[in-house]
């Protein structure tokens, strides 16, 4: 079974937290019980995507939407 640590881990050494990895920690921590190192861990996956040493394909996704409207709004 993979626990929030390996995912925390795998994104922290990768340097990107996927779409997929992402939903399977939010059902996670939703729905499983978890121990004081995978709090850890996910909190630490926390700060280095806030201060960018890890990015998020979901916020990935949402920068080139945004772009997307704008250039289509622009263009008219």
């Amino acid at each position: 079974m993979v626990m929030i640590r390996d995912l925390a881990q795998q994104a922290m050494s990768l340097g990107y937290l996927t779409l997929e990895s992402e939903n399977q920690l939010r059902r996670m921590l939703t729905t499983t019980k978890y121990d004081l190192e995978d709090l850890n861990a996910f909190m630490t996956l926390q700060l280095a995507a806030m201060s960018g040493l890890v990015k998020q394909e979901s916020r990935e996704l949402r920068k080139q939407e945004s772009f997307s409207e704008i250039a289509s709004e622009t263009s008219c």
